[in-house]
Order: C-alpha cells, then structure tokens, then sequence
C-alpha cells in the first residue's frame, strides 16, 4: 500500500491551516523592513528587465522570517521554487542534478547554506557566475573539464552562520541581507492577523504577553498562539485571555523572559559548574550533552541579545542580570 503524507483527512485539514499562517504578500509581511524594501526593488527591477533576480543571501537566527520571505519572493516573480537544505546535499551530482533541472528565471532556495561541503559548493561558482556548470571527467592527465549551460536563475541562500560561508561564495551573491530579532509590537501584529487566520479572538493583554515571551521570533510567537488555542478548545472558551497564555506558557516551560528550560540550563550550569565562567564552547557543550550547532544557532544569539551571557576571549560568562533571574 502506498504511503499516505497525512494519516487522516483532519490531519490533511490542519495542515492546510497552518500553512496559511505564512504571509501571502509583501504588504502583509511584517518587520524587516529594511530587508523587505531591498528584495521588493530586486523583485521589481527583475520584471521590469524580464530577467532573472540578482542571488541574495538571507542571514540571521532561526525563526525570523527567511523562509517565508524566500516563498513570497518566488511568488511575485511568477517563478517556480525549489527548495533544499544544504546537509541534504551530499554530493557534487546531487547538487548538479538539481541546478540542471531548473528553468528559465526559477528560484533555488537552499537553508543552511553554510553547511554545504566546500567540495559541493563548488559546483555553484560557475553556476551562479556564468549560469554554466563545470564539470571534472575522469582524473589526473586524462582529466577533461565539461561545460553545461544552465538557464538564468536566482540563488536564495538562507544561513544562520554568515561567517561560516566561504568568501568565493559570499561575494557571488549580489545582496547580502540580514535579519534581525522582532519588536515586540511587530510581533503582537503578527499573532493577532495569525489569530484571525485560526479564527479565534484575542484580548489585547494576552496579545501582549505572548509577544513578550517569543524571544523577538515570529516561529515561537506562533507556536505560542497554536498551544494557547490548545488550550482554547480543550476548556471551550471562546475568547483567549492572559489565564490560557500563562497556563500555556507554564507547559511550555518558557518563563516571562522568554526564556525557556534549555536557556536556563545554560545559564545554570555557566554559573554552578564554572562560576560564571568564562567558559570554552566545547566545554559547555559537553556539559550540557548538547551540540555546538544548536547552542550557537538556536540558544545563544537571544541570550547574547538580552545580556545574560556576553562572550570573551576566554569563553562564555553570564552577566548579573542572569545570575539574579536563575538564583
């Protein structure tokens, strides 16, 4: 029997809900504003010229916006999406396959770009350059090189990790943009057109205690909202007040710093098992049985952001305003 992607029509149906979250438009794309400006001219100036879009780096923490942008991006173009994660391409004909098989003016989305192998990434040199694919037959004297025209593309490449990314890579891209964490009345926008997406109300104080627990993040504003509608249904309310927000928060275990039971483990093991520190990132990893990737990529940008941990050249160490959030 083939293998269904949802186990269920109401599984089907919820899934199609929440997909409807994402922004539809430019208009309706909140914050990022200087980012957002950069990519409409881009967008504008390429359907003017009837051509491809110039590539564009994407650069920030997770959960702002990037994915979404690249989506909205592909849709005002009239283009098509392809989209990829950059540890799924484990080869240099994985990533030939896939640039060879796209159209005129397509948009090649590739997340965590930084962690494609350089071997990989080389095949985008030429691609992106040239709209040309170089490929090595055979080795060493009887090694030949083949050219591959390739039709004209946008390259959208999302990292969290800029500085991760090889300087031939970087500097092919003609705009490098970056994201950064919401305003809280950014976010208290997005959650109340969100809610009205859900169909449920919201008082304008459990508004504003969501927004504050997101860690400026649209994605953990969301997931946020989604738990509190949980608890919507289960108690039949009809109205979402600061009560389900606290009760959700609670089971989320985020407190009301947006701090969540990873962060305070962080903070806590800083301060418990190396006095503050300052303390190497390996070494807090190992502590913490945790992978570097996640507590740099995930962890560390809020907390760097709020000032409960600063980093020097010894390491990490939590500030006083952490040490009297944790005691």
């Amino acid at each position: 029997m083939e293998d269904n992607v949802f186990s269920s029509d109401t599984d089907e149906q919820e899934y199609s809900h929440e997909v409807r979250l994402r922004p539809e438009n430019f208009q309706e794309y909140i914050g990022q504003r200087a980012v957002v400006k950069n990519i409409s001219v881009m967008v504008e100036s390429a359907k003017i010229r009837h051509a491809a879009m110039d590539h564009v780096l994407l650069s920030g923490p997770p959960g702002l916006g990037k994915t979404s942008l690249a989506i909205l991006l592909a849709k005002e173009l009239g283009s098509e999406l392809h989209v990829i994660s950059g540890p799924a391409i484990e080869k240099k004909g994985d990533l030939a396959s896939i640039v060879s098989d796209l159209e005129p003016r397509d948009v090649l989305f590739i997340d965590e770009i930084h962690r494609m192998h350089i071997s990989v990434e080389e095949i985008l040199y030429s691609a992106m350059e040239d709209f040309r694919l170089d490929i090595m037959i055979g080795q060493g004297t009887s090694a030949r090189t083949m050219q591959i025209d390739l039709p004209p593309f946008t390259l959208i490449g999302a990292t969290t990790r800029s500085g991760l990314l090889s300087n031939p890579l970087r500097t092919r891209f003609m705009a490098n943009l970056h994201f950064d964490f919401y305003e809280h009345e950014d976010l208290e926008v997005i959650i109340a057109n969100n809610a009205k997406k859900l169909v449920i109300e919201v008082k304008p104080e459990a508004l504003g205690k969501m927004a504050e627990c997101s860690r400026g993040t649209p994605r953990i504003a969301n997931r946020i909202l989604r738990r509190v509608r949980d608890f919507m249904l289960v108690t039949g309310k009809e109205l979402i007040d600061d009560i389900e927000v606290k009760k959700a928060l609670e089971m989320m275990e985020i407190d009301r710093y947006g701090l969540d039971s990873m962060d305070r483990k962080i903070l806590s093991v800083i301060l418990d098992y190396y006095d503050g520190g300052p303390v190497g990132i390996d070494a807090l990893c190992a502590t913490l049985s945790e992978d570097r990737n996640t507590v740099e990529d995930v962890y560390e940008p809020f907390l760097l952001k709020e000032g409960f941990i600063v980093r020097t050249p010894r390491g990490r160490m939590i500030t006083e305003k952490a040490k009297d959030i944790i005691k």
